[in-house]
C-alpha cells in the first residue's frame, strides 16, 4: 500500500489532470498486452491494434524495445513517463530527450535490478539513441492509441465530471472520498493500493500537492512514481464496463433510434452531466425509460457512462457535442455554442 499524506496545502493545491497523458496511455496500454486481467474491457482495442501493429511493421519494436522497457510489474522507469506529458506528446516526448543521462543510467540499474533490463538499455543514456526511441514511441501511439483517441478522451472528460461533482459537494476531499475502490481517503492520508509484490510505503506532500490523472488504459492498482522526490502524480483506473460491440461495427442502426424528443432532451441534459435520475425529471419520463435512452446515447456514440458513487453520470462525447451544436445551430439560425 501506498499511503499519501496531506497538509491542509497540500489539499489546496491537488489537481486533477485536464487532459489524457499520452506517455503514460503508451506504458498502460503496452501493459495490456501483457495481461489478461480485465482483457474484456479492451477486447475490440486489442483487435485492432494487433493488426494496426502488423501492418505498420511495429511487432519486432514491440517485443525487443517497448515491452522489455515498460514491464507490468513492481518498477519500470520514472522518465518514461515525464510530469509534463499531459501537456501532450511532443512536450512528453521532448522531455525524455532532456533527462539527465545520470538519471537514466540509474533508472536503468534500477530496473534491471528489480526486474531485468534488456543488454542495450545502457545505450538510452546516448540522446541519439532516446532520438530513435522517441521515434519508436511516437509510431506505436498513432498505430494503437489515436485510432481510439476519441473515445479515450470521452472516458476521462466523464470521469472529470464525476468527480467535478464531488469537488462541488464536499470540496477537495469530497473528490477524493469519490475515486473507487483502489483509493481511500482517511483523512489526512489517501490511502492507494498497490501491487501485492511492491512494498509498503508513505509519500509526504510537504507542501506541493498532489495531480490525479486519470486513464483509460490502466488497469486495477493505481501508478505513482517511484522516486518521492519527483512531482507527485497517481494514476488512477477508470471505472470500465464491457463492450457491447465496437461502434464501428454497427452505426446506422444505433443511430436510427435517437429521434424523439425524450432522446434529444437527455443528449441535451448530458452536455453539464446528468445522472439517470436527472434525465428522467427533465424529460418527464420513468427512470427506467431514462436508461432506456441513455443506453441508446451511448451505444451510437454520443454519450459516455461513469459510476459516481451509487448513480451513474452521463456526459457527452465528442460525437455527441457535435450533434448537439448542429441541432442547436438548426434551432437558433446560426452556429451553436
Amino acid at each position: 500500500m501506498l499511503r499519501i499524506h496531506f497538509t491542509d496545502v497540500d489539499l489546496a493545491r491537488t489537481r486533477l489532470a485536464s487532459a489524457p497523458d499520452p506517455l503514460f496511455e503508451i506504458a498502460a496500454s503496452l501493459h495490456r498486452f501483457q495481461s489478461r486481467r480485465g482483457r474484456w474491457a479492451y477486447a475490440g482495442w486489442y483487435r485492432d491494434s494487433r493488426v494496426r501493429l502488423r501492418e505498420a511493421g511495429l511487432e519486432r519494436a514491440l517485443r525487443s524495445i517497448l515491452l522489455p522497457l515498460y514491464p507490468r510489474a513492481a518498477y519500470f522507469p520514472d522518465f518514461l513517463t515525464p510530469v509534463d506529458a499531459v501537456e501532450g506528446l511532443d512536450a512528453g516526448l521532448e522531455s525524455i530527450l532532456a533527462t539527465p543521462p545520470k538519471r537514466v543510467v540509474a533508472e536503468m540499474a534500477t530496473l534491471d535490478r528489480i526486474v531485468g533490463a534488456p543488454a542495450w538499455a545502457g545505450q538510452l543514456a546516448g540522446r541519439e539513441t532516446r532520438k530513435e526511441f522517441a521515434g519508436v514511441l511516437r509510431a506505436y501511439y498513432n498505430a494503437v492509441v489515436v485510432p481510439h483517441k476519441e473515445h479515450v478522451r470521452a472516458r476521462i472528460e466523464g470521469e472529470r465530471a464525476a468527480r467535478c461533482r464531488g469537488l462541488l459537494d464536499g470540496g477537495v476531499e469530497g473528490m477524493l472520498a469519490g475515486l473507487g475502490p483502489m483509493l481511500r481517503w482517511r483523512p489526512p492520508v489517501l490511502e492507494v493500493a498497490y501491487p501485492r509484490q511492491a512494498a509498503d510505503r508513505d509519500l509526504h506532500l510537504n507542501g506541493r500537492g498532489l495531480t490525479l490523472a486519470p486513464s483509460y488504459f490502466n488497469w486495477g492498482e493505481p501508478v505513482a512514481f517511484a522516486d518521492p522526490g519527483l512531482p507527485p502524480v497517481v494514476w488512477y483506473s477508470l471505472l470500465h464496463e464491457p463492450e457491447a460491440r465496437s461502434l464501428s461495427e454497427e452505426p446506422g442502426r444505433s443511430l436510427t433510434h435517437l429521434l424523439g424528443r425524450a432522446r434529444a432532451i437527455a443528449l441535451h441534459a448530458a452536455a453539464g452531466g446528468a445522472t439517470t435520475g436527472e434525465i428522467a425529471r427533465a424529460a418527464g419520463v420513468s427512470a427506467s425509460a431514462a436508461s432506456r435512452h441513455a443506453t441508446v446515447l451511448r451505444d451510437a456514440g454520443l454519450t459516455t457512462t461513469v459510476r459516481n458513487g451509487p448513480s451513474v453520470l452521463h456526459t457527452l462525447t465528442p460525437t455527441g457535442a457535435s450533434v448537439l451544436r448542429a441541432a442547436l445551430a438548426d434551432v437558433e439560425g446560426g452556429p451553436g455554442r
